[in-house]
């Protein structure tokens, strides 16, 4: 059966601190060809860029109707999407991150199927691997990096 299968991480160097930097990364997988994307921000969370990991990859998908599963090591986000966004948006209940849990909920909803799965981070997925890598190299383009708290 054909399926797009895409592994995602996040990363954030000084994740607590005033002034820090933050990178996603993603691995998209379709009928034996990879693709691989990565960006990054200053002054973000980790959280958040596990988020945009998933946002961006699913933002490269052009077809709606190919099922699709998301691995990702970030019970946050898999937990999140999966479970309590619903309560969340019943409840009226988003605190953290409402822009980006948005955004996701509104890009899940526009495809056939999706399911997210939560892979065990640093234990030797290759893909997963790579996503981190990835993020990390989001993270680490000082000089491109743009202010997250000037964004929109």
């Amino acid at each position: 059966m054909e399926e797009i299968i895409i592994y995602t991480d996040g990363a954030c160097a000084n994740n607590q601190e005033k002034e820090n930097t933050g990178g996603y990364g993603a691995v998209l997988m379709y009928k034996g060809k990879i693709k691989e994307i990565f960006g990054g921000y200053k002054n973000t969370t980790n959280n958040r860029m596990e988020l945009m990991a998933v946002i961006e990859a699913l933002k490269q998908l052009k077809r709606k109707d190919i099922p699709i599963k998301v691995y990702s090591d970030s019970s946050y986000v898999v937990n999140g999407i999966n479970i309590w966004i619903h309560d969340w948006i019943k409840k009226g209940k988003i605190k953290k991150n409402y822009d980006l849990w948005m955004k996701l909920y509104n890009l899940k909803k526009g495809f056939k199927k999706i399911e997210f799965f939560h892979v065990k981070g640093h234990n030797g997925d290759r893909y997963n691997e790579i996503a981190d890598r990835l993020a990390v190299k989001g993270s680490q383009m000082y000089d491109l990096l743009v202010d997250e708290k000037n964004l929109d």
